[in-house]
C-alpha cells in the first residue's frame, strides 16, 4: 500500500495503519524518538550513488537565534545623540560614555549615531572584527503586538501568520526538488541530509515544512531510543527492526518498509547527533542556557553533520517592569547574548568553520518608545536585527527610526524583515527563487557580501 501524496494525510494515515497493523508497535511506539513523531515523512535524499543533492550548497549553514519575549531595541541599539530618547525614558535610558559602546557618530543616511548597550561587549567585539551587521528599524506593516501572533508572522514570513515556516518552505523547495514524494529516489535509497535542528522541547514554526520536519531536543542525552529504560523485553524487537532496514522482498512503499526505514534513520541520526554533541568544544562557552545551546550547535558543525539550519532561543525579554538601564534584567540578558555569540564564533574560527556559518538574531517585536510606570517597557513594534559572520556586510545598516514621528507611541519600521530573509535565502543559502519561498516580492537588503 503506497503512502498518500499529501504529507499531512500521509502522517495521519501511517500512524493509524501502524496502530492497527500486526507490527510490533508496542515496542516501536517507545522506540521512535520524539523527532520521528514530527518528521516521519522521510528526509530529503540524494540520488542513488551520490552523497549530496544536486544544486544545493551544503557547505553553508544558517544559525537562527530568537530573542524571545520582545527585546527592547531602543536600549539595545541606542540613539544616544537624540534628546527624545532621554525624555521618553528618564528612568531607564543609558547615559554617559561608560555605559555606551559607540558604533557610529553618524548613522546610515546621515542620521544620528548609535551605540550598543554596555553589556553587549561580546557583540561589540564581533562588530569591531568586521563580523556583525546591525540592521535598524526592522518590522512589517500593520504590526501585531501579541507575542504569539507576531512570532507566527516572523516564523511564516507572512503578515497573516499562517502557513508553513519560511525555512521549512526553503528546505522543501531546495532540498526536495526531485518531486518524488518523501525521498530523492523512487525506492527510498540514498544518503539522507539531516533536517533542520532546533535546541528546545519543540521545533519552531519557522522550521516546519510540508515535506521535511525538523528535529528538536533539549539535551543530547534525551535524544535516543528510550525503550530499554521501560523494559528489557523491548530491546530485541527494536534492534532487529533497526538492523533490517527494508527486508528482502518487502514492498518499498509499504507501511512496514516505511517504519523500518524511519526507525533506522532515527537510530543513525540519534547516534550521530549524540556523538557530535559529546565532543569538547575548542573554546570555553559561558555556562548560560544560550551558551549551552550554541556549544551544542558548534559541536554538531565541527562533527560534519549535513544540517543546513540550526535554531536556538534566548528568552526572557518581556520586560514590563524593573527593566533597568545600565544594570538590571535586560542588561543581564544582553550580556548573555553577547558572550554566547562571541564564544560561538571563536569556536567556529578555531574549527576553521567560521566562513561557513552565518547567524541571524531577531525578536518578535521591540518595545514602546516611552517607559511605563513600572520602570519597564510595553510591547512595541520595530527593532534591530543582528547578522553575524565574516560573510556579512559589517556595520550599521539602515537609518534609526524617528523618535518623534511615531505610530501611536511606537516606532515606524523602516525595513521589512522579509527583505532580510530574501537576502539570506538568495545570497547565503542559494535559493533559486526567494520570492517563491516568501510568497511575495521583497527587495533583498544586501546584508550578505557579494
Amino acid at each position: 500500500m503506497t503512502l498518500h501524496n499529501n504529507p499531512s494525510e500521509a502522517s495521519a494515515f501511517t500512524r493509524r495503519e501502524f496502530l492497527h497493523s500486526g507490527l510490533a508497535m508496542a515496542s516501536a511506539a517507545v522506540a521512535v524518538p520524539h523527532f520521528l513523531q514530527r518528521s516521519a515523512l522521510a528526509l530529503p535524499m540524494a540520488a542513488p550513488g551520490l552523497s549530496s543533492i544536486a544544486g544545493v550548497n551544503e557547505d553553508r549553514i544558517l544559525v537562527v537565534c530568537q530573542l524571545g519575549g520582545g527585546n527592547d531595541g531602543l536600549n539595545t541599539v541606542i540613539p544616544f545623540r537624540q534628546d527624545a530618547y532621554y525624555r521618553a525614558r528618564p528612568g531607564i535610558a543609558l547615559r554617559g560614555e561608560e555605559n555606551l559602546l559607540e558604533l557610529s557618530k553618524v548613522g546610515a543616511n546621515g542620521s544620528e549615531g548609535v551605540a550598543l548597550h554596555r553589556a553587549m561587549a561580546g557583540v561589540k567585539s564581533l562588530y569591531d572584527d568586521g563580523l556583525c551587521a546591525v540592521v535598524q528599524g526592522v518590522g512589517y506593516p500593520n504590526p501585531n503586538r501579541s507575542h504569539f501572533k507576531s512570532m507566527d508572522i516572523w516564523h511564516t514570513g507572512d503578515t497573516s501568520g499562517t502557513g508553513e515556516g519560511w525555512l521549512g518552505r526553503y528546505i522543501d523547495s531546495e532540498c526536495c526538488g526531485s518531486g518524488k514524494g518523501e525521498s530523492g529516489s523512487d525506492d527510498g535509497s540514498g544518503d539522507t541530509i539531516n533536517p533542520p535542528i532546533a535546541i528546545g522541547r519543540t521545533a519552531p514554526l519557522a522550521l516546519e515544512g510540508g515535506r521535511v520536519k525538523p528535529v528538536a531536543f533539549e539535551t543530547a542525552d534525551l535524544f535516543r531510543w528510550m525503550g530499554e529504560d521501560v523494559h528489557d523485553a523491548l530491546v530485541d524487537p527494536y534492534e532487529k527492526l533497526a538492523q533490517q532496514g527494508v527486508a528482502p522482498g518487502t514492498d518499498p512503499h509499504s507501511n512496514a518498509a516505511f517504519l523500518m526505514r524511519t526507525t533506522l534513520d532515527a537510530q543513525v541520526s540519534s547516534d550521530q547527533i549524540r556523538q557530535a554533541v559529546s565532543r569538547q568544544p575548542l573554546v570555553r562557552y559561558p555556562g548560560t542556557n544560550l551558551g549551552r545551546q550554541l556549544q551544542m550547535v558548534g559541536s554538531m558543525i565541527r562533527s560534519g553533520l549535513k544540517t543546513r539550519v540550526y535554531y536556538v532561543t534566548h528568552g526572557g525579554f518581556d520586560t514590563h517592569s524593573g527593566q533597568g538601564g545600565a544594570n538590571g534584567r535586560h542588561a543581564q540578558l544582553l550580556q548573555q547574548f553577547g558572550d554566547a555569540v562571541r564564544a560561538f564564533y571563536d569556536d567556529l574560527k578555531a574549527q576553521g568553520n567560521d566562513g561557513r556559518v552565518m547567524s541571524m538574531c531577531f525578536s518578535e517585536f521591540g518595545r514602546r518608545v516611552s517607559q511605563n510606570a513600572s520602570g519597564g517597557t510595553d510591547h512595541g513594534t520595530a527593532a534591530p536585527m543582528f547578522l553575524l559572520g565574516p560573510m556579512v556586510n559589517a556595520g550599521v545598516i539602515g537609518a534609526h527610526p524617528s523618535l518623534t514621528n511615531l505610530d501611536q507611541g511606537d516606532l515606524k519600521y523602516t525595513i521589512d524583515f522579509r527583505s532580510v530573509y530574501s537576502d539570506v535565502l538568495g545570497s547565503w543559502l542559494g535559493a533559486k527563487d526567494p520570492d517563491a519561498i516568501l510568497e511575495g516580492r521583497f527587495k533583498a537588503l544586501k546584508v550578505v557580501k557579494g
